[in-house]
């Protein structure tokens, strides 16, 4: 890796440093908001207009079937109703997940509240998918300084404590503890971390964040600075304790970052650090949002209880909220609607079904019939209450078993285990290992920096268990396609 305080060549930016405002809608990491037509009233965010503006690509049908012809895994159902709808260089981190070569994932939470909704929870829930399907190590930031900095009110006691609780509904979703690191930015900066914060931050100008995100002479210095905090997590370099203190051979370990659409600024940000640092490039995937209970055009806000589905809520909460908030699509008459039909597109109950329901083709029938007039929005609302209701009380079941110590396990610096794909002996083996004496030293090397007798055999043999592991797959899947 070259020392990053020398010149490098310039970086091809991803897209023009702009804010992302297109077509009067406006999308950044802190507003969210559709365009307002000529009637006053709030559109759908267009989708399509962002992937165009942020220089993103569409995730298409050849892409999908890429991800289950590499995978084996039929792709998620957002993947499949373009709730995951774009991307970054996916088909990058497909190309390392075929050759079993080394990547992570990463995503993260702003703590601004004690209690999440679903519209936190739906990024969470695909992330732990991809989990389960690439069995990789997964990172979790929770950046509760942000939520410090762009905040006149809270504190940073008050932060620390949303942290924690964040951190224990994110583990109810049912993350593996193995191969999955949580860490707060006000508890974990520091060392190797911090060292990337500093690299990154050198790298980026005042005019570029001002340009990117908007601010002005009245934005502190630490909301400018921030960027280098959220873009250090998207290096592996930052955790010595997972992939190793070997800069070089870890430098270009990549990420793949699930995330809402609106946080894709401080990943272009990041990119173009990234190529200047020498570093791999982060790839993502971007979700759309869920939304509110008011309707297109804006998102879940946990300041405003009547626009979201907390996972506090109680089933009579659900109920009263969808039946009295949420946006219909219906007509405005019985006779009206039954004649005319109802407009699933703007329909919030029928848009949280699309992020609820798993099976395609009842939710197909669902569209359908409201289209016709044949389905009320009174049963609409009927049908996504009792889905509601039943993803709110499991969460709850899981939320009531993550005791303190559950947390302390998830955040503690420690080496992750993970295999990826099991057809294919892993290219690169990255194991953190104890040094001679089995004192564990950071990155899990020895202090030279060298693997110690001890740390050799251990790789020797997983790298052979690997192998017996993939071999037999193989023979496994040649012998079902031979019958």
């Amino acid at each position: 890796m070259a020392d990053s305080s020398q010149p490098v060549p310039p970086a091809p930016a991803d897209v023009e440093a702009t804010q992302a405002i297109s077509g009067g809608q406006k999308i950044d990491p802190w507003n969210v908001s559709g365009e307002v037509g000529e009637d006053g009233k709030v559109k759908a965010i267009d989708y399509q207009k962002l992937t165009n503006e942020f220089g993103t690509s569409l995730i298409d049908d050849k892409l999908l079937e890429r991800w289950e012809k590499v995978t084996g895994h039929k792709p998620h159902r957002f993947m499949r109703r373009q709730i995951v709808f774009s991307h970054r260089d996916l088909s990058l981190i497909l190309d390392r997940y075929e050759k079993n070569e080394p990547f992570y994932l990463y995503t993260g939470r702003g703590p601004s509240s004690d209690s999440m909704h679903v519209g936190h929870t739906q990024v969470f829930d695909f992330v732990k998918w991809l989990q389960d399907v690439l069995d990789v190590p997964l990172i979790i930031m929770l950046t509760d300084d942000e939520k410090f900095l762009f905040s006149e009110k809270r504190t940073v006691e008050e932060v620390i404590g949303y942290s924690k609780t964040n951190a224990m509904d994110i583990i109810a979703i049912g993350f593996d503890p193995k191969k999955t690191f949580i860490f707060s930015d006000f508890e974990y900066v520091g060392g190797a971390f911090y060292r990337n914060i500093v690299r990154f931050s050198k790298r980026v100008t005042y005019n570029t964040a001002k340009a990117i995100f908007g601010f002005d002479g009245s934005s502190n210095i630490g909301k400018i600075h921030f960027a280098s905090i959220q873009g250090a997590t998207a290096f592996a370099t930052s955790f010595p304790h997972i992939f190793g203190a070997d800069e070089k051979r870890v430098a270009g370990i990549p990420c793949l970052i699930p995330c809402a659409i609106d946080q894709d600024p401080y990943f272009r940000l990041t990119r173009d650090a990234a190529y200047g640092l020498r570093y791999a490039k982060p790839s993502l995937i971007h979700m759309r949002f869920l939304d509110a209970l008011q309707g297109p055009g804006s998102k879940m806000s946990a300041s405003d209880a009547n626009s979201a589905i907390f996972l506090s809520d109680t089933a009579k909460q659900i109920k009263t909220k969808i039946n009295k908030y949420a946006f219909s699509g219906g007509q405005e008459t019985l006779e009206e609607h039954r004649e005319l039909g109802g407009n699933p597109d703007v329909d919030v109950a029928y848009q949280y079904l699309q992020f609820m329901m798993d099976d395609d083709e009842e939710l197909a029938r669902l569209n359908r019939e409201y289209r016709s007039g044949e389905l009320l929005t009174g049963e609409m609302k009927n049908i996504c209450i009792e889905h509601l209701q039943k993803y709110v009380t499991g969460f709850q079941e899981r939320r009531a078993k993550v005791t303190e110590d559950v947390v302390n396990e998830f955040m503690a610096t420690r080496p992750l285990e993970w295999a990826g794909n099991p057809k294919v002996p892993r290219a690169d083996l990255v194991v953190p290992v104890k040094a001679e004496g089995g004192e564990q030293k950071e990155g899990g090397e020895a202090g030279d920096g060298k693997l110690s007798k001890n740390a050799q055999k251990k790789l020797l043999k997983e790298q052979k268990l690997a192998q017996q592991k993939a071999e037999k797959e193989a023979a496994k899947a040649a012998t079902q396609a031979s019958t």
